[in-house]
């Protein structure tokens, strides 16, 4: 028999169907339903629910208990905040069924969502956003944005290792944890190249 490339807590279940990456551990009182996409290296905690076609990509960071509905998709290196929300439909009513109406909500590459946030159904969160805790986000965050508050308003912008960016008047600005360098132009950041 081959051994298992990941862990899963005893107390989880895991029905037939999903797709688990090596190096992945999924921990206490998780449930992952059918079809369901895991990457590598990811750490799903303490009573994570993860329905039916929802994909986490490569190294995925899920704290305790986060649910992510049928819709969700995060990229490489997301990072889920405890008891963060994911919503899937714009207008549920328990008497009508809208599993039609699902929207996709997508998270790039590096993106960070705080504790307690709530992200809306149908949006993007750019690579290496910043969602603060508690945040309420309703529409489209742009890469490397910082967000805060209810409704969640952009009041800066991160580097990639999540330390906060200070332009000069030129549009430049130096990460202080690793020295990367950022410009800011026409509204959108990006990192320069070494």
């Amino acid at each position: 028999m081959e051994e298992l490339k990941y862990r899963i807590h005893p107390t989880a279940v895991v029905d037939p169907g999903c797709t688990i990456g090596a190096g992945t551990s999924i921990w206490h009182f998780c449930h992952l339903m059918p079809g369901c996409t895991i990457g590598k290296n990811c750490s799903l905690g303490q009573n994570v629910v993860v329905m039916p076609d929802v994909i986490l990509g490569n190294g995925v960071k899920v704290q305790n208990n986060v649910s992510l509905y049928t819709g969700v998709i995060c990229e490489d290196d997301v990072f889920l905040g405890p008891s963060m929300v994911f919503t899937n439909v714009l207008n549920p009513r328990a008497a009508v069924s809208r599993k039609d109406e699902y929207r996709t909500t997508l998270v790039r590459k590096g993106a960070t969502i705080g504790a307690n946030a709530t992200i809306i159904c149908g949006i993007t969160i750019g690579a290496y956003a910043f969602i603060g805790a508690g945040a309420v986000v309703t529409k489209d965050v742009l890469p490397y944005a910082l967000v805060i508050g209810n409704p969640a308003m952009q009041t800066g912008w991160m580097s990639e290792a999540g330390h906060k960016l200070e332009f000069s008047e030129s549009g430049h600005a130096v990460c202080s944890g690793t020295g990367q360098q950022y410009v800011l132009k026409d509204g959108r950041v990006e990192r320069l190249a070494v």
